[in-house]
């Protein structure tokens, strides 16, 4: 043999009397996968999640939303069952996302510029993309 540590080669492993053995699993533990900066994994999930920008309406659509809301106005008593799409603006980035709010209108705030429903939700009228009136279910239906 004329290797460079032929003679080191079987000797035992040493050990130490001042400090035990590790575990395999504190072993492995030292070669886990860390996150080197606090925080950087949630900063590129955020950047990756989608957002959508809101339509601007034309004139055409914006004049049958002030139609929907006048008739709304009108059958306001009535406290008449609403669907509506709108848009929420997103907090942490540019753009938002379309949501449907149904329920019954309990009030149009005119002071605000919003729609109020029964369960106390308040939609902006600015972020109004479609008002559907729903009909009232027939008894027997």
């Amino acid at each position: 043999m004329n290797g460079k540590y032929d003679d080191m080669i079987h000797l035992p492993h040493p050990t130490s009397s001042r400090h035990p053995r590790m575990s395999m699993a504190d072993r492995a533990a030292q070669f886990s996968p860390f996150a080197a900066l606090t925080g950087h994994g949630a900063a590129i999930s955020e950047t990756a999640r989608l957002t959508d920008r809101q339509i601007e309406l034309s004139e055409d659509a914006k004049a049958l939303l002030d139609q929907k809301q006048s008739l709304l106005t009108e059958r306001l008593a009535e406290h008449p069952e609403v669907a509506v799409t709108w848009f929420r603006a997103d907090s942490q980035k540019e753009g938002g996302r379309y949501e449907v709010a149904q329920g019954q209108l309990r009030q149009i705030d005119t002071y605000a510029r919003c729609l109020v429903l029964e369960d106390g939700s308040r939609i902006a009228l600015d972020t109004v993309l479609e008002l559907e009136i729903l009909a009232p279910e027939e008894p027997g239906e």
